[in-house]
């Protein structure tokens, strides 16, 4: 799985005009399931994405976790961060789960964010979506599972 996670201020999602999810200080993750992942994997991204210390603690370093901060998380599906680039114009996709694999991976990660006492909110899968963001710093971090 691979995942942009963002610092921010606020973000929301919004499908067809519709707020579907919307957070205030926290993380916004974007992520992708690759056609290999397993739950072993959501499981990790999981817990690594929630323990990252990405916030200011009193002397201004990067030193909390969401969990510490008690900040909320913005989960987005996005199979387009395994396009591959790399020849011609037209990203390939052949590295992204197929649909049905990486819905169920991808809500297999969310409920494993949930678990871990994180409030979430979250896009709505394959849907045409508008995400508003104040990114804060800017701090966005890329995070592959192993």
């Amino acid at each position: 799985m691979r995942a942009v996670v963002q610092r921010v201020n606020f973000a929301k999602v919004e499908v067809e005009g519709a707020t579907v999810g919307q957070i205030e200080r926290g993380l916004l993750v974007l992520v992708a399931v690759h056609h290999t992942d397993n739950e072993k994997q959501a499981q990790w991204l999981a817990n690594k994405i929630v323990g990252l210390r990405l916030f200011r603690d009193e002397n201004g370093k990067m030193n909390l976790s969401l969990d510490e901060i008690k900040g909320e998380i913005l989960i987005v599906s996005q199979f387009t961060l395994y396009g591959d680039c790399r020849h011609g114009r037209r990203p390939s996709y052949s590295e992204s789960a197929d649909a049905e694999k990486a819905r169920q991976l991808y809500k297999y990660f969310v409920e494993c964010v949930r678990q871990l006492g994180v409030s979430v909110q979250e896009g709505e899968f394959q849907a045409h979506m508008h995400v508003t963001l104040e990114n804060d710093g800017p701090v966005t971090v890329i995070v592959d599972t192993p």
